[in-house]
């Protein structure tokens, strides 16, 4: 698992991005690859999926 912040996130769009500690690139998200609600600056695990446009980041939840 990937670790990182959730640098946006629009919940009436359903999409948003993650800044990946690893890399410092920004990942997509889509509210179809949560496992849970997520934030705003809030700590996040996910994985890196290749997407239509690009590396998605699926699988995410938060962390302490």
């Amino acid at each position: 698992m990937k670790t990182g912040t959730v640098k946006f996130f629009n919940e009436s769009k359903g999409y948003g991005f993650i800044v990946s500690d690893e890399t410092k690139k920004e990942v997509f998200v889509h509210h179809s690859g949560l496992l849970e609600k997520v934030r705003e600056n809030d700590r996040v695990e996910f994985e890196e999926m290749d997407g239509r446009k690009g590396v998605n980041a699926v699988n995410v939840k938060r962390v302490q």
